[in-house]
């Protein structure tokens, strides 16, 4: 029996709709022009990336076996999602303009494609999206590694795709999102959102 594709798929859509901290992060990045946006983008795929890997590689199930290794990555991810919501509540707190893309290139594309993979692969719900979804549809009798490898692969491609439609549909608002007045309520917002996200993950027990 193969894979149910159709189910696979709309639960892993299901997945991406539901916001989370990846959403959070590129909303607080939604001003800041779209180099930026998509380089924020490109480090959350690339987190997804790095899953993929890891659970093809059996580094997943490894890890989420590991309840100290587990509790690290969990503690880690929770932290950086407070950091980073306290830099985007400090940031509101700043009055003027937002930033253009010649002010935060180059090293603001950087910074911001680390903090987009840095969110993804630190994100412990992340590892256990690769370890618990996908053997519900592994087939029977496939080879294991290959089978994995190739969901995964359609996990990032689905991540690929969301985040691209997400990506261009901030880009049709920038007039809007990039003024100071809007950018300080995203900030806020955003920033709000990811320190509850950190608290919440840190107490729950995964």
């Amino acid at each position: 029996m193969g894979v149910d594709w159709p189910a696979f798929l709309l639960v892993v859509g299901v997945m991406f709709v539901v916001p989370g901290p990846d959403f959070a992060l590129v909303l607080r990045h939604a001003g800041y022009g779209g180099a930026v946006r998509w380089a924020v983008g490109g480090g959350i795929v690339s987190g997804l990336c790095v899953h993929a890997t890891a659970a093809a590689l059996g580094i997943s199930a490894l890890l989420a076996a590991s309840a100290e290794a587990f509790t690290v990555v969990k503690v880690l991810g929770a932290a950086y999602l407070v950091y980073l919501g306290v830099a985007a509540l400090l940031a509101a707190r700043r009055s003027g303009a937002a930033p253009t893309v010649a002010e935060l290139a180059p090293c603001g594309r950087a910074s911001a494609y680390r903090r987009g993979l840095l969110c993804n692969v630190l994100n412990p719900k992340a590892v256990l999206t690769f370890t618990s979804l996908l053997p519900q549809f592994m087939p029977d009798g496939r080879h294991p590694l290959a089978q994995t490898a190739l969901m995964s692969g359609v996990v990032v491609g689905v991540g690929l795709a969301y985040w691209t439609v997400v990506l261009v549909a901030i880009g049709a608002l920038a007039r809007v999102l990039s003024r100071a007045r809007v950018r300080r309520v995203i900030d806020r917002v955003a920033g709000g959102s990811l320190i509850v996200l950190g608290v919440h993950l840190l107490g729950t027990p995964l």
